[in-house]
């Protein structure tokens, strides 16, 4: 099956905020419209209207519901082969936006692929997979991004498939003359700014590095709540002069960033499949990851990467120290996560795409058929 010809309702976020399923949900639209797909965008984060809705909590969230379904069910009346590509998450997000979805495709008779993502699966679903399942059942494919998901649906009788994310590699590569390697290492981390990424940890692991480089520097982009109490802590490590907290960049300013970068730190206490590590690696930036979530599903210790335990910034000093002062072992992390992020070019992801959406178009075609118990 080709996307051409195919009408494909995409459900999703969009930027801003520019985190990992809004710039995935960009990309795709923009993909599958250059692959001949009929693409209508369904935003579910759209502005508050009037501003002022912004700040009532309770009067907000019901306006945005309101306004979302209304385009879901405006929006569904369009003719065609349609098919409704649903970008999915954990938590309130798949309450208020994914279950509207399900449950509008249905009504039209629109075949469902639900993309899910998100580090926070396991736990959803072990307090929710009753509430999860039958809503699941009323979709016809669920597509999960790494094998991480896959196996923790699984252990609810969820049957899924790998489609994993794309990576533009036409934006994220390595300098094109290799760079001369300083004897001040530059550190870069590309989180948002909660505690959930612990970004404290990068910048403790920073402080311990001061002896050996005194010069070290350390860029954080991102932006988030945790920001003040970060730049108070850089402060008291005495490293405030190491490190920049540059905010939110654009996409081709991150992949500008990883030029110039020795390592990408990503201190995440929780992860699925982040979009920041791979295009780490396609800028040919070593990679030193918490060994949490999915991480080690894309990131082989040794290999392709190196991996610490979450909130061991002991350990991601180490780690940075010898990347920094082995070469022969940066030169082999860099080679293999070149060709490892390979497998994530849209070439590699459109066939289990395109694969994805012809079984959810097969007549009679239904979830339920991959649930068990």
């Amino acid at each position: 099956m080709s996307f051409s010809g195919v009408h494909v309702i995409l459900v999703g976020p969009l930027p801003p905020p520019a985190g990992g399923m809004a710039t995935q949900t960009v990309q795709l639209g923009r993909l599958l419209a250059d692959a001949g797909a009929g693409v209508q965008v369904v935003q579910t984060n759209l502005p508050y209207r009037p501003a002022w809705l912004a700040g009532v909590p309770g009067l907000r969230a019901l306006m945005r519901l309101l306004c979302y379904v209304g385009r879901l069910w405006r929006v569904s009346r369009s003719g065609g082969a349609a098919v409704m590509h649903l970008m999915a998450n954990s938590g309130w997000s798949w309450h208020l936006f994914a279950v509207p979805a399900i449950v509008v495709a249905r009504l039209r008779g629109i075949p469902v692929v639900v993309n899910y993502r998100g580090g926070g699966a396991a736990a959803f679903l072990a307090a929710q997979h009753r509430w999860v399942r039958p809503i699941l059942a009323r979709a016809q494919v669920l597509i999960l991004p790494s094998r991480f998901l896959l196996e923790i649906f699984a252990r609810y009788g969820v049957a899924g498939r790998i489609v994993p994310n794309v990576i533009d590699l036409d934006l994220f590569f390595p300098p094109m003359a290799p760079r001369q390697r300083p004897p001040v290492p530059h550190l870069v981390v590309t989180r948002h700014l909660e505690a959930l990424y612990d970004n404290a940890s990068a910048l403790r692991a920073c402080a311990r590095l001061v002896g050996r480089y005194p010069a070290i520097r350390l860029t954080i982009a991102g932006i988030g709540p945790e920001r003040a109490a970060l730049e108070r802590l850089a402060r008291e490590l005495g490293i405030q002069s190491c490190v920049r907290f540059v905010g939110q960049l654009s996409r081709q300013e991150v992949a500008d960033l990883y030029r110039h970068a020795d390592v990408m730190l990503n201190p995440s206490r929780a992860d699925n499949m982040p979009n920041s590590v791979l295009e780490a690696m396609a800028s040919g930036v070593v990679v030193v990851s918490t060994r949490v979530g999915g991480v080690p599903f894309i990131v082989e210790d040794g290999r392709t990467g190196l991996l610490v335990a979450a909130g061991d910034d002991v350990a991601m000093a180490e780690a940075i120290a010898r990347v920094c002062s082995d070469e022969a072992l940066r030169r082999r992390l860099v080679d293999a996560a070149r060709e490892e992020v390979g497998r994530y070019r849209w070439s590699e992801v459109a066939p289990l795409l395109a694969s994805a959406y012809a079984e959810a178009m097969k007549p009679g075609q239904a979830m339920a058929r991959g649930l068990v118990g």
